[in-house]
This record gives structure tokens, sequence and C-alpha cells, in this order.
């Protein structure tokens, strides 16, 4: 039992990988045992931000408040990435008109 409990924590972690030979760090679902210290320091940032917003918010809200130039649509892409990112591993949740909120 405690190997394989430990084989799923080595599976939630999060792992170097490769993308067109550089090195990437892939950011682990959201498991009930997982912790957001197993995310990147810049992901830790977004989740962060997202809980202190009185509500569901906007990634040009979640910019403003990282310090992100939101008037420049290419600063701002990446981090609509990083959001959309930790939505897929259940870390966030989208709603249907495109703002972020935290998981309940």
């Amino acid at each position: 039992m405690s190997e394989q409990l430990a084989d799923e924590r080595a599976w939630a972690a999060p792992a170097p990988g490769q993308v067109a030979g550089r090195a990437v760090r892939l950011i682990p679902h959201r498991a009930p045992d997982a912790e957001e210290a197993m995310l990147p320091p810049d992901y830790q940032r977004i989740l962060a931000a997202v809980r202190q917003a009185a509500g569901p918010v906007m990634a040009r809200q979640v910019g403003d408040m990282l310090g992100v130039d939101i008037s420049v649509r290419s600063k701002l892409e990446p981090l609509r990435g990083k959001l959309v990112r930790l939505v897929d591993r259940g870390w966030l949740r989208k709603l249907p008109d495109g703002r972020f909120a935290t998981r309940l």
C-alpha cells in the first residue's frame, strides 16, 4: 500500500520535461493531498491573486494585481495561458463568461 502511495505522489509531483529541446516544468494535476507548494512560484502567485479577489476575475484583473502591463496583449496572453493551464489541471475553475475563480 505504501509503495502505491509513493508512486501516486511521484506522479503528482512536478517533473521537468523537454519541449523543443528546452527544459520545462510540468504543472501537476490537483489531487486531494496536493499542496500549492508543488507549483512553480509564478503559478503560486497567480493562485494567490485569484484568491485575494472579492470574486471571479478576468485575466486582465489578475495581470493588474501581479503588475503585468495589461495594455500590451503580448504580455497578457502568457498569463491567460497560465490561468487556463491551472484550470485544466484542476487548481482553478473557469466560468462560462471567461472569468476565473478558485475551486470550491
